[in-house]
Order: C-alpha cells, then structure tokens, then sequence
C-alpha cells in the first residue's frame, strides 16, 4: 500500500538531489564523479544498443511524425514560450536571470535522462534515442544562432560557437552514438539474453540516472552556483521553471494525441521534447556569454535541469504501470 504513493525511486533520488547540495565535493573528488557519470551513460546506451533489434532503430528514425514533433518542441514551442516567460519575470527575478530563462529554452534536449525515462515509461527507445540525438546534433548549430538572433545584448562570443558546437558534437558520436552502435553490432549475438532481463536494463536506465543528477548537482554546488543568489529567488526560479515544465509536458502529452502517435511514442514525445540538456547548457554558456554573464545565465538551466529529472522521475514511474 506503501509503495502504490512512495515510489522509492524517487525517495533515493531525493536523497541524491540532497546529498549534491551538502556534501562537500573537491575537485579531484568531482573529476572522479564525472568519471563515473560518463561511464554509466556509456554503458547505458550501449546496453540499449544489445537491446534493442535494428528494425526497431529503422522505425524510429523513419518515424517522421515522432522526430518532427521533437525538433519542433525543442527549437520552435520551446523558444516561444521561452520569450513569453523571459518577458514576464524580469519583475520577479531581474533582467540576468530572464536572459537565462530564454537561453534554457533555447538549449537542445537531453539525451540520456530523456532515453532513460522513456525506457523506464516504457515508452518508444529507438524513437527517443534517435530524437534526442538529432535534437542535440542539430542544436550545436541552432542553439547559437538562436542566441545570437534573440540574445545580442546578452551574447559577447559569437565567433566562439562553432567550438563548442564541434566539441559537443564529438561527445555525443563518441559518447553517445559509438558505444550504441557497438551494441547494436552485438545485438545479433547478445540481443536475446538483454531482452529477457529486464531488469539489466532497468538497473541501469535508473543507476545511471542517479549518477548523473549527483554529478550535476555536486558540480554546480563546488562551483558556488547558489552561493550568489537569494532563497527566494530560487524560490521563484523553481515555481517559473514548474510552471514552464507543465507547460510543455501537456503541450508534448496532447500534441502526440493531436499527431495520433501511439502511446509509445507518445512518451517519447513527452520525455524528449520536455527536457533541456544542462550537459549542453554549461558548456554553450560559457562560450556564448562573457564571463560576468554566462555564470548568472546558467541558475535557470540548473534549476529547471534538477526539477524536471524529479518531475519525469514520477512521471515515468506513473506510465509505467498504465495497462
């Protein structure tokens, strides 16, 4: 009866959300977390990459509906919206903070916490996995021409993007894509035993996610992110930033409806085209911005970054035990 209103996933991603914000990380402590972090997200995606059959990939990068719904909540709902709001709360939390709230909703989406979700939702793998790749791909381009054209005031590097963007596009091929594409030369031999522990992969989707939200939180913690900024402005970042997340999760959940996609792409839909990728927020916004800028710019993306990891957390759990 617990466990029906207690879901103790969340309750031990709580407890890491925590742990990241009091427990001192030194930077050598810190390099090894981010160690860890990648190597789970590799063994993630080369565990999807065993698990899921090669006509399944096919069907999800053909799925055209899908991968259209995606690109088009990340780079054009998602930036929309993002004016609105950045428009709306200079008021409540100043100018700086608002730019940050409009380069959040520029930014690509996730990859590895949107794939996982999905797969703990069990929802459309292949499909998400292609989408959110795509969508990072692409954003290494968008995102800073997107800057540029709606942020000149706020952007000071426009010459620095393309290396970020080339540096982010090698993390997700070697990242990312290799070590799927190995698995997926192995999926012939190995596929069916994946497929029959679910468990494996489930353990995995779930692990991997814990490391990453520590890893994000220490991080941001050890670099003094919160050190500048008020309760209530966090306060108020946090209650903007849930606002905008319900936003596009129902603009995501009925606009699959409105696409007639199936449930479980669906999902996909909902997990990928919600999300923005604070693993590509940090590093663009250092390149973007001057350094006075890019450190202010960034609490939005933590913030919102933390909070929809919670919210899907709940929400995957939740599809998951749909009939």
């Amino acid at each position: 009866m617990l466990s029906r209103w207690v879901d103790p996933f969340v309750v031990v991603l709580m407890v890491v959300l925590v742990a990241g914000l009091v427990i001192p990380v030194g930077p050598g402590a810190q390099r090894v977390v981010d160690v860890v972090s990648d190597v789970a997200v590799t063994a993630l995606f080369l565990v999807y990459g065993m698990r899921l059959s090669t006509r399944e990939v096919w069907a999800g990068l053909r799925n055209g509906r899908l991968q259209g719904g995606i690109l088009a909540s990340t780079y054009v709902v998602f930036p929309l919206l993002g004016l609105l709001v950045a428009w709306a709360v200079v008021p409540l939390v100043g100018a700086p903070l608002a730019a940050g709230m409009l380069f959040l909703a520029l930014l690509p989406s996730t990859v590895q916490s949107s794939v996982a979700f999905t797969s703990v939702a069990r929802g459309n793998v292949a499909g998400a996995i292609c989408g959110a790749t795509v969508s990072n791909v692409l954003g290494m381009l968008l995102t800073p021409l997107l800057v540029l054209w709606l942020m000149p005031d706020a952007s000071g590097a426009a010459g620095a993007g393309a290396a970020g963007g080339l540096g982010g596009v090698r993390t997700v091929l070697v990242q990312l894509l290799l070590p799927f594409v190995v698995g997926q030369l192995l999926q012939p031999v190995v596929g069916d035993w994946v497929r029959a522990r679910r468990w494996l992969t489930l353990s995995v989707d779930r692990g991997t996610i814990l490391v990453v939200v520590f890893s994000a939180v220490a991080a941001a913690s050890s670099a003094g992110v919160w050190a500048g900024t008020s309760a209530w402005v966090i306060v108020a970042l946090l209650l903007v930033s849930a606002v905008l997340l319900a936003v596009m999760l129902a603009i995501t959940w009925w606009g699959g409806a409105a696409l007639r996609l199936p449930v479980t792409d669906r999902v996909a839909l909902l997990m990928c085209g919600s999300k923005k990728s604070l693993a590509t927020g940090l590093p663009m916004a250092s390149v973007l911005f001057p350094v006075a800028v890019a450190g202010v710019v960034a609490v939005p993306v933590i913030v919102f970054h933390q909070l929809q990891l919670v919210v899907c957390a709940v929400l995957a759990r939740r599809l998951a035990l749909r009939d």
